[in-house]
Order: C-alpha cells, then structure tokens, then sequence
C-alpha cells in the first residue's frame, strides 16, 4: 500500500463520505443498532455520532485502513459504551458464530474486493434474532446510467480506493444469505447520478444461511 493510499485517500474518503445528503442516509439506519454490534468498513468513525447510547452495550469497528481509525479517535472517545477496533479487511471477522445483535454496513459493500464472502461472514456472526443494517450505493434502475456506470468503473476503482459504482445491492444481499424486510432507494440529491444510488434499510438472517 503507496503513499497515497496510506495517507491521504482516507482524507478524501472522510470529506467524500461525510456529505450532507451521505450523512442524512446515515441517520437513517444507524440509529437502529442494538446491543452488542459490528461495523463492517467503520472507517473514520463518521456513523459513531447516530448510535443511541440507550441501546448499544458494545461496538466492534472492522476495517482494513488503521489510518482510517486514527482520524476517529475524538469521535470514539466521546461514547459512553466500548468501542474496539480490528483492522482487519470485511471479509474476515474473527467472531464467533451468533455472537453480535446488529451488523452495520454502510458505504462499504462497494469496495471490499469480494462482498459475498463479507456479507456470508456477517450472517455468520448474527444471532438469530439479529438484524444487518444497511445502507450503500449501487447499480442505478436506469439503462443510460448504467451504460456509464459499468463504462467508467474501472477507473473510478483506481482512484477511489476499489470503490465500485456498478453494484447490485439486493442481488448481494440475497447471494450473502440475507432477507431483505425492508428496502428504500434513491438518487440522492447533489451527487453525481452514476454514484449517487442508493439503497438501505433492514435485513435478517435467511433461514437456509
């Protein structure tokens, strides 16, 4: 891992991810988390402030980037339940089986290289009355966007950090083993429209997982 990669992409990534209308979606799911919890892609920390204290007891933050974790010290500090940070790719969770209530994965299904896998371990760890939590960005419903999405993804990968803007959220979802209850989408406002899809909302353990 360059330089780039290492010191300042997760800048970029913090500015990028920490819009207004990104943030607003953040909102709309984090709150939700409940008892013990694993953040897939944590990042620099930018969904701590939307956890209710009132119902977590534990957070487990898994993301590759320790550099990320660095720039999410303050934000951690300041919450009233533990919070421990492994840094390590969302593809391997060395948890146990059953043993976390929530899996929150938000704007981090687009980059892990292989999110079948990530999301199979996610199911994994889930107890069985548990709940994933999600909200990310993915392949758009309309034919024109499309075009540009699978057109330009290459080149969006290499520069923002394996980001893909050409996946199909559900379609993951459901190879991950998971059940969606509840999925809302939309282009959010003020984002280029071959990045700004998105879906989230709420998904269990399917049964057969």
């Amino acid at each position: 891992m360059g330089f780039y990669e290492r010191r300042v992409l997760p800048h970029i990534i913090n500015c990028a991810c920490g819009s207004k209308p990104i943030m607003r979606q953040r909102e709309k799911v984090v709150p939700f988390a409940r008892g013990e919890v694993l953040e897939i892609g944590i990042g620099t920390g930018l969904n701590l402030p939307y956890y209710d204290s009132a119902k977590v007891t534990r957070l487990i933050g898994l993301d590759p980037s320790e550099k990320s974790w660095e720039l999410a010290g303050e934000r951690a500090a300041a919450l009233p339940f533990d919070v421990e940070f492994l840094g390590l790719p969302g593809e391997a969770i060395p948890l146990a089986d059953n043993s976390v209530d929530t899996v929150v994965v938000t704007f981090a299904l687009c980059t892990i290289p292989d999110p079948v896998a990530a999301l199979r371990g996610m199911a994994r760890v889930l107890r069985p009355d548990g709940e994933l939590l999600f909200c990310e960005h993915g392949r758009a419903p309309d034919a024109g966007v499309q075009r540009w999405q699978d057109r330009i993804n290459g080149f969006w990968a290499s520069v923002a950090g394996g980001c893909n803007i050409n996946r199909d959220i559900p379609a993951l979802l459901a190879a991950g083993g998971f059940q969606v209850g509840d999925l809302q989408t939309l282009y959010l406002p003020g984002t280029p429209r071959i990045a700004g899809y998105n879906y989230w909302g709420r998904a269990r353990r399917a049964v057969s997982a």
